[in-house]
């Protein structure tokens, strides 16, 4: 049987995001074959849609910030949650985080986010876990592009403030999702990130990343 980090190597090419050349990820090239590639799979598995085989809006603007020193990861224990590729996490290890773990619940992106951390030489600790419901033990967490869907965005919006309530700085970046809540949030930026017209209905998404308030 194939193991997946075999499905994931042989089903992506290595590529640089946009506005974020100096992280290199296994990335699909088109999106319909690695859709049709992974039928099969999930079928057997009753896994997601390869989501983590792109580069969300929402994660460059994130690991961009992080890169630029615009949001201060180092000596920081942080999460990456719903990481898909990885790509916020990785950056948070490349500017000096003292922990990144990184969340999902899909086999095939906690093993994307492993080749693509040793691919970049940082450390990163994949976790195949639901993490809503457990107590704080971040500084920081990032949340990239995840209210994508109603019933995501319900399951983990309580979590995340309560995560702001014991102390970790939590970061959400949208880029116009439409289950994306401003309310009791402090805007901390904006950033017009290119986009494929494979995944969205435009060229561009202007991201807002904001810092959920208790």
């Amino acid at each position: 049987m194939v193991t997946a980090q075999a499905f994931v190597a042989e089903h992506t090419i290595i590529s640089h995001p946009a506005l974020v050349p100096e992280i290199a990820l296994h990335l699909a090239s088109e999106i319909t074959p690695i859709w049709q590639a992974t039928e099969a799979w999930l079928d057997a598995r009753g896994i997601a849609p390869p989501f983590w085989a792109f580069a969300w809006p929402g994660s460059i603007a994130l690991a961009r910030l992080i890169l630029d020193g615009a949001v201060a990861v180092a000596g920081l224990r942080v999460l990456d949650f719903a990481a898909g590729c990885g790509l916020a996490g990785i950056a948070a290890s490349q500017a000096g985080a003292a922990l990144v773990e990184a969340c999902e619940i899909d086999p095939l992106a906690v093993a994307a986010m492993g080749l693509n951390a040793a691919h970049n030489g940082v450390q990163l600790h994949p976790l195949l876990q639901d993490m809503v419901g457990e107590p704080c033990r971040w500084d920081v967490i990032l949340a990239g592009d995840v209210c994508y869907e109603a019933p995501m965005a319900r399951h983990i919006t309580p979590w995340l403030r309560a995560m702001a309530g014991q102390g970790a700085r939590v970061l959400m970046a949208d880029p116009g999702r439409a289950y994306f809540s401003s309310e009791r949030v402090r805007e901390v930026g904006r950033m017009a990130v290119p986009t494929t017209r494979e995944l969205e209905d435009r060229d561009a998404r202007e991201v807002v990343i904001v810092e959920m308030l208790p």
